[in-house]
């Protein structure tokens, strides 16, 4: 999945423009005008999905290792999220499922080995991780996605062994070995099922903001074995050595010979895919089913089909490998977001960054949110991955935010952030997330708006005092503040009682604030004047 590629040069036209909007979601400059004028009501409101990826398998973001205490499992996690608040990021995608475990309690997998060391056990002192994160971070004003990984059950590295009630020994007909994988066969229908029940288990327990699935469909093809009964992962571009030795099958036999005795008429590929797309299908319905504000989003490998892609793209297919018809899924309106992994540079041509989201835009008929995955880790990472300079990321977020029909995109992972990796965090804060933004408002789930909240204010020395009180489904505040002829804006959650509105260090008091309140979905309600300086 991390192509080896020849670079190339490439203008990039207008991406200072497009940098620069960053300081456009901080001030806006207007006239000072007399009441009622246009010039004294705000601009819209900011709008991007800004996010990252934590990612719990391997401990790659939290914990940091096996077997903390709960209260430093707890600090990490406040440290991640108060990170992400410092870069004005709105949400993160938590891992919660790593390999049909869990980082919650479940009546139906067991605890994962990343939280404490063993499967099946639990953290010491008990807490909850999946709730603690989702009060933590909406109390900072974040949306929690949660993070599932559909099929993957087990690999040979798992330092402990697969607890009693894990889907190897309760259903191991519907469980496959694939390599040094122990695989969910899609085609058994307890496999799909397990997934489907795990999910909407934690969408009716738990008050998070979205589902995400990843890559992992049918496993990435590995090599057939050699004689010595060996095998490697082929090349995530399908390059060298997967022209070396003839891939290994997925051992799906027995579903397969089920589906032809039953009459069925696919071909065995056909099959494959739409064992996923049924599945996928049944994700986006049910979520919506039992809470239609919780959103489904799909962070796929990101090139298409062969037979569609622009000229000049090659590598891995999806498609043929994995069986996952990722267009159907954007086409037919599966998914809420789409947030393809893009994780190529922008300069060479065989997977260029522009001209892959330019693709799946091309895909979204839709108009589903396109949130494309940056490889942001790249930045500072050990051989022998290929590294990125900050400026690379910054450029495609500059990309993505040139292309209207793009409204954010997640960074892959945390972990680059928190460390700052050659100051990526810095320059992010100082140029890329100089002010706050609203996710995008997913209007075909609903467009309804919240009403007014009721607001209260006094001038204070130090700033304009603001009493919030939330009307019925208000998730934040969007709050604006002008500050000679300049608009501020801010966001804070809605269980923020006092708010300050500060004094600005060149222009001092607000002399006009303005507040509205945003649902679940990003829907804004219409603004009401909280403050006007005194004449």
């Amino acid at each position: 999945m991390k192509p080896d590629l020849k670079k190339r040069a490439l203008t990039l036209a207008g991406l200072t423009g497009a940098l620069a909007l960053g300081g456009l979601m901080t001030a806006c400059t207007t006239q000072p005008g007399k009441p009622g004028d246009q010039a004294d009501m705000p601009p819209p409101a900011p709008r991007e999905f800004r996010a990252a990826w934590v990612s719990t398998v391997a401990n790659i973001d939290w914990p940091s290792k096996p077997g903390l205490p709960s209260a430093q499992q707890q600090q990490e996690a406040i440290a991640i999220l108060d990170r992400a608040v410092s870069l004005k990021l709105n949400a993160i995608v938590l891992q919660v499922r790593p390999a049909a475990d869990a980082i919650y309690p479940s009546k139906i997998e067991p605890w994962t080995e990343y939280l404490n060391g063993a499967q099946g056990k639990p953290p010491q002192p008990f807490y909850d991780p999946l709730k603690f994160w989702v009060t933590e971070a909406h109390a900072r004003g974040l949306e929690l996605h949660a993070w599932f990984n559909p099929y993957r059950a087990r690999h040979d590295n798992a330092r402990s062994p697969a607890a009693p009630n894990h889907i190897t020994n309760t259903i191991p007909s519907a469980v496959k070995r694939y390599g040094k994988f122990m695989w969910m066969d899609p085609g058994e229908e307890a496999a799909s099922k397990q997934t489907m029940d795990v999910i909407l288990d934690v969408v009716r327990r738990y008050d998070i903001d979205g589902v995400h699935i990843d890559d992992y469909f049918y496993p990435y093809p590995i090599e057939a074995p050699d004689v010595a009964g060996n095998a490697s992962a082929l090349d995530g571009n399908g390059n060298g050595k997967a022209a070396a030795k003839p891939e290994l099958d997925f051992p799906d036999t027995p579903a397969w010979e089920r589906y032809l005795q039953s009459g069925g008429k696919l071909d065995r590929p056909s099959w494959r895919r739409d064992n996923v797309n049924r599945l996928i299908e049944s994700m986006y319905k049910g979520i919506h089913r039992e809470k239609s504000w919780v959103r489904f989003g799909i962070s796929p490998f990101g090139l298409g089909r062969p037979d569609r892609r622009p000229p000049g793209i090659n590598g891995f297919s999806q498609y043929d490998k994995l069986y996952a018809d990722a267009e159907l899924w954007l086409q037919n309106g599966w998914v809420d977001y789409f947030t393809p992994q893009l994780y190529w540079a922008i300069a060479p041509a065989a997977q260029s960054y522009p001209v892959l989201l330019d693709y799946w835009i091309g895909q979204n008929t839709q108009g589903r949110h396109m949130w494309p995955g940056l490889f942001t880790s790249r930045i500072g990472a050990p051989a022998p991955t290929k590294q990125f300079e900050p400026d690379e990321i910054l450029q495609q977020i500059a990309v993505t935010r040139a292309r209207p029909l793009s409204t954010g995109h997640v960074h892959f992972s945390m972990v680059a952030l928190t460390q700052n990796r050659k100051g990526i965090s810095d320059q992010l804060r100082a140029t890329t997330y100089a002010g706050q933004a609203l996710v995008p408002a997913t209007t075909w789930l609903s467009s309804e708006r919240p009403g007014m909240p009721q607001v209260s204010s006094m001038q204070r020395k130090d700033g304009v005092s603001l009493t919030l009180k939330a009307g019925k489904g208000t998730a934040l505040y969007a709050i604006w503040a002008r500050h000679g002829g300049e608009w501020r804006f801010a966001v804070a959650p809605a269980s923020r009682v006092d708010w300050t509105v500060p004094d600005d260090a060149r222009l001092g008091a607000a002399n006009l604030v303005y507040v509205s309140a945003v649902d679940r979905l990003g829907n804004e309600g219409a603004p009401v004047q909280a403050w006007r300086k005194p004449k």
